[in-house]
C-alpha cells in the first residue's frame, strides 16, 4: 500500500453477518475466518483528553501540545495507547464477544505505531482456535487475533484474546 492509497474498508468489505445479530455462538466461529469491523472511529483530541483524564493518565505527551511539539520525537500529541486498544476491542464486540459468557484472557497486546488526533482506526479479527469446554457442554473457548489499522493502512494495535461463548445447542 502506498501513501497515495488510503486504507478504506468500504461497507461492502465489512462483515455482512452482523446484521440483526450481536455476537456469535460457538458453532458460528470457524478457524481462519476474518471479520472486518465497521464502521471506523476517528479519534479526536477531545476523545483522547477525556480518556486520559478519566483514567488518571496525565502524561504531557497526550495532554500538552507545547510539550509534545518541543520535547518529543513526534512533534505532536500521541493518543494514549489504552484508548486505541479500547476502541479496537469495542469495534470487535458485535462480531466476537457480543454473546460472551466471559472474556478470559488478553495476551500479546502490542502497539506497533502511534495514533495521532484525527487518525481513523479500523479493525479486523481472525479466528485462531476454538475449543469446546471440557467441563460444561454448553460453551466453548474461542481464541482470536484483533488488529487495529489506521487510515494509512498501518497496523497500530494488535492483541490476542480468549472468549468463552455459549453453544447454540449443548452437547
Amino acid at each position: 500500500m502506498t501513501d497515495a492509497e488510503p486504507y478504506l474498508p468500504l461497507p461492502d468489505d465489512a462483515d455482512k453477518g452482523t446484521a440483526g445479530r450481536f455476537g456469535r455462538y460457538f458453532e458460528d466461529f470457524e478457524v481462519g475466518d476474518l471479520y472486518h469491523h465497521w464502521p471506523g472511529k476517528t479519534i479526536t483530541e477531545s476523545d483522547d483528553h477525556l480518556f486520559c483524564l478519566i483514567t488518571m493518565n496525565h502524561h504531557p505527551l497526550h495532554l500538552d501540545l507545547n510539550y509534545a511539539e518541543h520535547a518529543t520525537q513526534f512533534g505532536k500529541n500521541v493518543v494514549v495507547g489504552n484508548l486505541v486498544y479500547s476502541v479496537v476491542l469495542g469495534m470487535s464486540v458485535p462480531d466476537v464477544s457480543g454473546k460472551a459468557i466471559a472474556n478470559l484472557e488478553i495476551e500479546n497486546l502490542r502497539h506497533a505505531k502511534p495514533t495521532f488526533h484525527g487518525d481513523t482506526i479500523y479493525a479486523q479479527t481472525e479466528v485462531l482456535e476454538k475449543t469446546p469446554s471440557r467441563s460444561k457442554d454448553d460453551r466453548g473457548v474461542v481464541k482470536v487475533r484483533t488488529v487495529g489499522i489506521n487510515q494509512r493502512g498501518e497496523e497500530v494495535c494488535e492483541f490476542v484474546r480468549k472468549v468463552l461463548v455459549p453453544k447454540r445447542t449443548p452437547g
